[in-house]
């Protein structure tokens, strides 16, 4: 694995819509995955490492931790959420032809265990089921450092034409 402290050398941002537009999706997740565009800024929620990306598939492993807990102690849903959702549309992504786009149209998340600040490391391992010229759906699972399941999610997501121009003022 990868050493985690190199989270603090990403870049985060927003990649313009032109170069998004220019590249096939794959090659748009590659990309951010090796920084050679900026992360998108959700990532530093959950500081990705030894990020992988093929042809509708992607993985990545996280720590939860301390700053992930809810007022009852464990680490709140919307971490296990934002890994799920993030899994399953860079998939969703890796599949998409150049100057395609896509958006989250609904998720279903099942919390199977409880992760605390004491999991260690967790793997999110996100693949398309079906990748349409309109619509897409995924799978994600997380799973512990013993292979267990953690949560799964499956989603639908919007498949759309990129603008070739940033709207004004984006």
């Amino acid at each position: 694995m990868t050493d985690k402290s190199a989270a603090a050398k990403i870049e985060y941002g927003v990649t313009p819509t032109q170069v998004m537009a220019s590249m096939t999706g794959l090659d748009f997740v590659r990309a951010f995955f090796a920084g050679k565009l900026p992360a998108p800024p959700i990532m530093q929620n959950i500081e990705p490492y030894d990020q992988t990306a093929e042809f509708g598939h992607v993985a990545f492993y996280s720590v939860p931790g301390f700053r992930h807990y809810n007022p009852i102690g464990s680490v709140h849903g919307g971490y296990a959420a934002t890994l799920l959702d993030s899994a399953m549309g860079l998939a969703v992504h890796s599949s998409l032809p150049a100057g395609s786009g896509y958006t989250t149209l609904e998720f279903k998340i099942s919390f199977i265990r409880g992760m605390t600040k004491d999991t260690g490391p967790v793997r999110t391992e996100g693949k398309t089921l079906s990748v349409g010229r309109r619509a897409a759906t995924a799978e994600a699972r997380i799973t512990d450092a013993k292979g267990r399941l953690l949560a799964h999610a499956t989603t639908t997501c919007l498949v759309f034409e990129i603008p070739k121009e940033s709207p004004k003022g984006a």
